[in-house]
């Protein structure tokens, strides 16, 4: 039996592959996003250059973004309406997941997370990039 995958934008069904140029999908104008971040966050995001890139937005099912983050940067609690895989591509943060002891996360490393599940972050000595993956456009709650 064949797959077939659904472009959750359209309804319609992919028939070939999406492919997505970093090169050329421009960096989220955040005070502009549906479910904006804090601005106290946006600010201190814009003054140290943290910053991402909205990749899959729907195609085959997946919402996936490209974050990158300097070293020291602070993600206060928050969670999200939908599952997410969280991976690190390169440097590291230590992350708290609701209420229980931190996690050291370096590159390469994943957290998959359940929807409405509280967490923070705050990025390591070699800053961050990480994408994350979800199954849907989720919004964000933060405490």
């Amino acid at each position: 039996m064949m797959s077939r995958s659904i472009d959750v934008t359209t309804g319609a069904h992919l028939a070939e592959p999406t492919h997505f140029s970093f090169a050329d999908i421009p960096w989220v104008e955040e005070r502009s996003e549906p479910d904006p971040a804090p601005e106290a966050m946006i600010r201190e995001a814009e003054q140290v250059g943290a910053r991402r890139k909205h990749l899959a937005r729907g195609e085959g099912g997946f919402h996936s973004q490209f974050t990158t983050m300097p070293a020291g940067f602070d993600v206060p609690p928050h969670s999200h309406d939908f599952d997410e895989l969280f991976i690190v591509l390169a440097g590291g943060c230590t992350m708290g997941i609701g209420g229980s002891d931190a996690v050291e996360l370096i590159a390469r490393d994943s957290v998959a997370m359940a929807a409405g599940k509280e967490y923070c972050f705050t990025v390591g000595p070699d800053g961050i990039e990480f994408i994350v993956v979800r199954p849907g456009a989720a919004r964000s709650s933060y405490a």
